[in-house]
């Protein structure tokens, strides 16, 4: 079959390419329903991804984070119509103790690799997770988003020390929210700061024991272990405030990217004794994890629904272009893609 590409070739430009795609494989072909813009994505729409990577890169179809239905399985395990969440990240082989996530050889879809815009994608059998019924669509869109957080909460989970009594989390956006969300879930009887820059965003972060502004910290504000959900050069201000606050021998997971180097204050990393946990990116195992923890706190859906920003309809080039923009100039949530192309 002939099926249709939705690749950009350069800055904000997007065009149909074509590709023949076999049916006589061992594929699951999904029809994608709803996808969701990341920051990445953005990175490489815009232009701002650096003349190098573009070039390295384009064309390239966009988009990691999505949901879809299935239109075909060989084998017949999954029935026509069945809703899955895609997964981007794509091993090549199997190591027993390298993640696939961090494994050099795997490839991840919108970075070097076609993302799911496209008329139809086929999908390695274990790249689908089935969804539960009845879970908004919207918000499993960016599933794949809150896996990267379940992921990293899991990691520091094999990582650290057992008193878990505080968390703090520096980053008052969509991460933040959700990292905080699944924390505040997870340990109940704990207390979880947020620690962040605006105002207006802290407010959603209902959830929470407090909230506070990274320049009104209390300073007898402490907690156990941290979460750095800022990214960019933001992130070496938000480690060196964790640094400060947190107690001896904390666990710091790392998840914000930043695109340069930052600053690490070594000197009270080792006084205080602290371990720096990095996490990128998820695998099926987090994806598993993740649809079931969901399943099983259908109340956290409700709490995620906080994060759709904006809904576009996209059934043509145009659409996907307006949808694009509209989210540059979005301060808060996800904006979310009905693909109807």
């Amino acid at each position: 079959m002939i099926n249709q590409i939705y690749r950009l070739v350069s800055a904000k430009q997007i065009e149909i390419t074509y590709k023949e795609q076999s049916l006589q494989s061992d594929s699951i072909v999904v029809r994608p329903t709803h996808l969701s813009i990341c920051a990445a994505d953005q990175r490489y729409y815009t232009g701002t991804r650096g003349k190098e990577a573009m070039a390295k890169k384009l064309p390239m179809s966009l988009i990691h984070e999505g949901i879809g239905k299935v239109v075909y399985d060989p084998k017949g395990e999954f029935k026509t119509g069945t809703q899955v969440v895609m997964i981007p990240n794509t091993p090549t082989q199997v190591d027993d103790v390298i993640a696939e996530n961090y494994l050099r050889s795997s490839k991840f879809r919108s970075s070097g690799f076609d993302g799911f815009m496209q008329d139809y994608v086929f999908l390695d059998r274990d790249r689908v997770v089935p969804l539960f019924e009845g879970i908004n669509p919207q918000v499993a869109a960016f599933l794949e988003l809150i896996s990267v957080s379940m992921h990293a909460i899991v990691r520091f989970e094999e990582r650290s020390h057992k008193r878990r009594s505080s968390f703090g989390i520096w980053g008052d956006g969509n991460l933040g929210f959700i990292t905080s969300l699944i924390l505040k879930k997870r340990y109940p009887e704990s207390k979880v700061y947020v620690f962040g820059k605006n105002h207006s965003k802290l407010s959603y972060f209902s959830f929470v024991d407090e909230v506070y502004q990274i320049d009104e910290i209390p300073p007898t504000v402490q907690f156990d272990h941290a979460f750095e959900c800022v990214g960019g050069q933001g992130s070496q201000y938000a480690v060196e405030q964790i640094i400060d606050y947190i107690h001896p021998e904390g666990a710091i997971a790392l998840l914000g990217v930043s695109e340069y180097p930052v600053e690490v204050n070594t000197r009270m990393v080792l006084e205080k004794g602290l371990t720096l946990i990095g996490s990128s990116r998820s695998g099926r195992v987090d994806f598993v994890e993740t649809v079931n923890f969901l399943d099983q706190h259908r109340d956290v859906v409700d709490y995620l629904e906080t994060l759709i920003g904006q809904v576009s309809e996209v059934k043509n080039i145009t659409d996907i272009q307006n949808a694009f923009e509209r989210d540059l100039t979005s301060n808060w949530g996800k904006t979310v893609m009905e693909w109807k192309i």
